[in-house]
């Protein structure tokens, strides 16, 4: 049976950048480009009109902001996915961004093969977040300064439960998790199951941002 492909609405203020990326997406036999917005207003009414599967969204748009956009459509309870694509590599707009409910950060110098696998991977479930980014959060959450306001403490997880933790938080698939960990796929998801629910979180990237968010002593591999 033929997969409906997933629908794609594209929110950039930029034309240039909307254009390069409806050609990106229409050759991608798994995509398609339900419609496109330049400003947070026609974002919030594509995704109720068109029903898309993924929103890719600019995260500084000239009337408003990317985060604008996660924020309204969470409080709204859309299920659809948000995936946010700029040019800005700050950590703490990528916390600020997990935590408005993007489901994905990426840069816009990543390549387009790796673009439309982020944008599959978002669709089904995973959260993908740049990996420059992560990688310097978890060496500050390890030993340097508090990468926010504390959020909710880490403490009640277990060991291996924060080492998953961690994994997620670079991006990594169930699959990729499992085989770094000597994991089965099965039991990956038991252990997300179960931090998640201690977190009070429901989704992958909410997840996230508590582990971003939250201060050195909270966060610990070893104990």
């Amino acid at each position: 049976m033929t997969q409906n492909p997933i629908k794609v609405l594209l929110v950039d203020d930029h034309e240039m950048v909307r254009t390069g990326l409806k050609v990106l997406i229409a050759a991608h036999p798994r995509l398609k480009v339900a419609g496109e917005a330049d400003c947070p207003a026609d974002a919030l009414m594509g995704v109720r009109k068109l029903a898309p599967d993924v929103v890719l969204l600019d995260l500084r748009l000239k009337t408003g902001s990317g985060i604008e956009v996660c924020r309204q459509l969470r409080a709204e309870g859309s299920p659809v996915r948000i995936l946010i694509l700029t040019s800005y590599a700050g950590d703490d707009l990528l916390v600020e961004a997990i935590d408005a409910g993007a489901d994905g950060y990426v840069l816009k110098d990543v390549d387009g093969t790796h673009l439309t696998e982020a944008i599959l991977r978002v669709a089904a479930g995973e959260s993908v977040f740049d990996p420059g980014a992560t990688k310097r959060i978890v060496q500050r959450l390890r030993g340097g300064p508090a990468a926010g306001s504390p959020g909710t403490s880490l403490a009640a997880l277990s060991r291996q439960e924060r080492r998953v933790l961690e994994v997620v938080a670079r991006g990594k698939t169930n699959k990729e998790i499992g085989l770094e960990l000597g994991l089965s796929e099965k039991t990956v998801k038991n252990y997300l199951a179960n931090l998640m629910g201690k977190l009070g979180v429901s989704r992958r990237a909410e997840a996230v941002a508590v582990f971003m968010r939250a201060q050195p002593r909270d966060f610990s591999i070893e104990s």
